[in-house]
């Protein structure tokens, strides 16, 4: 990491176009160097978003949910924005029970993700759950979400999967992986 560099000075943040969820910023830059460009990038939120790797059972819990950007349903990790307040955990769980009908024990956070920093603020938090138990809450889906399970010893096989393809979704699934391999399997009875 070259902790040498200087940021850029920002001269000016002007929004220039705005919906209802989003709102695009133009940010007038001067670099060290005395260059200058016009970025545009979505103004940033402050908020962080959570992602759940439900474990039970030796499987994943997945769900299957549908895209509007790309027209079609997608197969993946519970996810969700933090509520204000809320800790990585607590949204975490929330999101589990409203998405995948569990709520967990046991959760370990494996990596904050950003996702287009160059256009997004947005932080992405990877969380693995655990000690799994029913439990339902309702949330803001429009319709049920279907879940899906995944065995463990076929991890990478969620690749082959035609609606696996989300970015953070394969990122999750490699910290996943990672993670799992790190764990200390429990002691055999003697």
């Amino acid at each position: 990491m070259n902790n040498n560099l200087k940021k850029p000075k920002i001269l000016n943040v002007e929004t220039v176009a705005r919906s209802r969820l989003f709102n695009v910023e133009s940010v007038d830059l001067e670099f060290s160097n005395g260059v200058r460009r016009v970025y545009e990038r979505m103004r940033p939120s402050g908020r962080e978003a959570v992602m759940i790797v439900p474990i039970i059972d030796n499987q994943l819990v997945l769900v299957r949910e549908y895209a509007v950007g790309i027209e079609q349903y997608e197969l993946g990790f519970p996810k969700g924005l933090i509520d204000p307040g809320e800790s990585v955990f607590e949204a975490a769980n929330r999101e589990l029970m409203e998405e995948a009908g569990f709520g967990a024990h046991q959760m370990s956070l494996l990596a904050t993700l950003t996702l287009a920093p160059s256009y997004f603020s947005s932080r992405m938090n990877i969380v693995v759950a655990r000690d799994l138990y029913p439990q339902t809450r309702e949330g803001d889906e429009p319709e049920p979400l279907i879940p899906v399970r995944w065995p463990l010893d076929n991890l990478l096989g969620l690749l082959q999967e035609p609606d696996f393809r989300e970015a953070r979704n394969v990122s999750a699934l490699f910290l996943t992986r990672e993670w799992l391999a790190g764990q200390t399997p429990p002691a055999s009875p003697a």
